[in-house]
């Protein structure tokens, strides 16, 4: 029988990985997640801290992610203990794994919830159900929506046997087609609403609002929101780049992979605030609404502006795809282990981690406390947790021959970067957030 690293399967190439890894990391966090962050967190304040931390904190740990993923060739529960024993130390390291699995399983209770959402609203705006409403028949519209199990329910399992039929054909038949797909289309469908956006709503009062300079609005609070958001946005922490980093190939530079997903990232926040705030300023709505900002606010906003049928339609379309993909590498961990530990097929791994999930799910679904306790704790608290001993175990802890290897495809002054910055930045950030955190 084959040792797990002779069987584990590898990205066809190079733009593959890269492709699959900012499809994991670019989605909801984004699109949905962000704009309301924004909103409710200082606005331009925000903004400028998540840049920061997404370039300097955020892009190192992808880096040490991937470099223990494909080291180890395990899957994350794994993964950090193998590369420890290899290292001299002990299996302990696995909490990294281990904590992250737990991390990203639990935001899904969150994330897919959302996802359906999205879904639902994809249909509603497609079928008129919007068209035409006034604004409190928007908030009718919603509130009832939310307190129906019935529905919340079914929309919930069609999203997620999307995500079975994707995932359960595998690493190239699944999961690179998917990402190959969506990435052209993502792209031209925020460009062509950005662009509108800016058109036809008030694009000054929203790029002012998002990105003219407000030092003064810093505070612990924002500071703790936007490393979270980093965390949240990119996956660090939360084991899907180390399962994802299991995938890469030797030859392939770990940290060129970690900057794409960080320039991706920024470049798919910066046109999903494009076209977000000039809307909502040009309609007079709120801002800092929170979750309920693209359920409500916008909603509103597409039901009152001309063309919003379609231009809904398409947004909501948007966010479907946005959330394809990091749904199927959030539960990515689970299915790896399941298929390595269990030697369990495929196929079955994926019904049984998503069945589990949906379980699990159920709970944000019909919970507004549990799904607010879901979008907090794990990006806030737990994906902090694991960056920091990944940080800590990657910068101090490991072999300087492993790190050698895994490293080599890059130049040695970002070699050395990365270390320092995982050493030193890294761990100094992440404890300032929770001194921040508990102040």
């Amino acid at each position: 029988m084959p040792s797990a690293k002779n069987s584990t399967p590898q990205w066809s190439s190079r733009p593959a990985f890269y492709l699959a890894t900012v499809g994991a990391a670019v989605g909801l966090g984004s699109i949905w997640r962000l704009p309301y962050q924004v909103g409710s967190s200082g606005g331009s304040a925000f903004v400028f801290v998540f840049t920061i931390a997404c370039l300097c904190i955020a892009t190192p740990l992808l880096v040490a992610e991937f470099l223990i993923g494909r080291h180890s060739r395990l899957n994350p529960p794994q993964s950090a203990g193998a590369v420890a024993v290899e290292s001299g130390l002990s299996t302990s390291w696995n909490v990294i794994g281990i904590l992250g699995t737990i991390a990203v399983f639990a935001m899904m209770a969150s994330y897919t919830v959302v996802a359906s959402w999205v879904l639902a609203y994809s249909w509603k705006c497609a079928s008129g159900a919007l068209a035409g409403r006034s604004r409190a028949g928007v908030a009718e519209l919603w509130h009832a929506f939310l307190t129906s199990p019935v529905e919340m329910i079914a929309w919930h399992v069609a999203f997620l046997l999307m995500v079975v039929v994707i995932s359960a054909r595998g690493v190239g038949r699944g999961i690179e087609i998917a990402t190959k797909l969506r990435a052209p289309i993502l792209l031209l469908l925020l460009v062509g609403l950005a662009a509108y956006a800016l058109i036809t709503g008030d694009a000054r009062a929203g790029l002012r609002f998002a990105f003219a300079p407000n030092f003064s609005a810093i505070t612990p609070k924002v500071i703790l929101a936007a490393i979270g958001q980093a965390f949240y946005a990119t996956g660090v922490g939360a084991a899907m780049m180390l399962a994802y980093g299991a995938y890469v190939a030797k030859g392939t530079s770990l940290v060129r992979g970690a900057i794409f997903i960080s320039l991706s990232i920024f470049m798919v926040s910066l046109l999903a605030t494009l076209t977000i705030f000039p809307l909502v300023f040009h309609y007079g709505m709120n801002p800092a609404q929170g979750p309920d900002l693209v359920f409500d606010v916008l909603a509103t906003v597409f039901a009152e502006m001309p063309g919003g049928r379609l231009v809904g339609t398409l947004f909501f379309v948007l966010l479907v795809f946005a959330a394809i993909t990091p749904t199927i590498a959030g539960f990515e961990p689970v299915v790896a282990w399941l298929q390595q530990r269990w030697r369990l097929p495929r196929a079955r791994a994926v019904i049984a981690t998503v069945g589990g999930g949906w379980l699990f799910s159920v709970g944000g679904l019909l919970s507004p406390k549990f799904f607010a306790v879901m979008d907090f704790v794990p990006p806030n608290i737990m994906l902090p947790l694991g960056a920091l001993a990944t940080s800590i175990f990657v910068g101090w802890r490991i072999s300087r021959a492993i790190l050698a290897t895994e490293l080599a495809e890059t130049t040695p002054f970002a070699a050395r970067c990365c270390i320092w910055a995982l050493r030193y930045l890294c761990p100094i950030a992440i404890g300032a957030v929770f001194v921040a955190a508990v102040a």
